[in-house]
């Protein structure tokens, strides 16, 4: 680990926060994009853990 790593895993968070963690604030959105539309009860959901499992991002599959 080096500050080239630790670099790199501060901006994968960051985009991490920005892009697709549900805020409460903003009622479940990422402050990058506007509000989610509802959803059916009947969906599937995928996960992609990020920085080595530490988050992960869940996406609707179509």
């Amino acid at each position: 680990m080096n500050e080239r790593h630790l670099r790199k895993i501060l901006a994968e968070y960051e985009t991490y926060f920005n892009a697709h963690r549900p805020h409460r604030a903003l009622k479940q959105a990422s402050p990058l994009r506007a509000l989610p539309d509802p959803v059916d009860a009947d969906i599937h959901v995928s996960r992609r853990d990020r920085v080595g499992g530490l988050l992960h991002v869940y996406a609707q599959v179509a």
